[in-house]
């Protein structure tokens, strides 16, 4: 969902008196409250292109059992999260900055509330889109090695049984 600026003025409102109730009943000092508060709302009312990532289950496959309603929800998760990467890539490939923020998986509620989104749209994410105002800190780039496990490596193991 495409946030229009009026929306991002709610929205920033809205998640940031939850931010503050919570980090309130976690016992932090309210100087650091305000900052956090601050910063996000920033965040989201300085963003050029603020988009809600949802996904919904209204097409997923129904099942019996939990296991497998379990596994359908992860799919659509998974999913969802694959498309907002495409989507973040493609930004990028056309020179824009893209942040992912997942502020929205602590309070869909919230969202839901503040943008007046159906009940069957849960909040994943929001993508911050625009150009960077600034490079970022560099990041050396890890070898692949130290990141990736390849089967060669393991000792062979014996299926479990059925």
């Amino acid at each position: 969902m495409l946030i229009d600026d009026a929306h991002k003025a709610v929205l920033a409102r809205a998640m940031g008196e939850r931010l503050a109730a919570d980090r309130r009943r976690d016992g932090d000092a309210e100087d650091a409250i305000a900052h956090d508060v601050a910063r996000s709302h920033a965040r989201l009312i300085g963003a050029p292109v603020l988009i809600l990532v949802c996904l919904t289950l209204e097409d997923a496959d129904a099942y019996p059992d939990p296991a497998r309603r379990q596994a359908e929800f992860l799919m659509a998760v998974q999913g969802t999260a694959m498309a907002a990467q495409n989507l973040m890539l493609a930004a990028h490939a056309e020179g824009l900055s893209a942040c992912w923020l997942c502020a929205p998986l602590f309070c869909p509620d919230v969202a839901q509330a503040a943008l007046g989104i159906s009940s069957h749209w849960q909040s994943q994410g929001l993508i911050a889109l625009g150009h960077a105002a600034d490079s970022g800190r560099a990041r050396p780039r890890r070898p692949v090695a130290a990141f990736v496990a390849h089967s060669a490596d393991l000792a062979p193991r014996q299926p479990p049984a059925a």
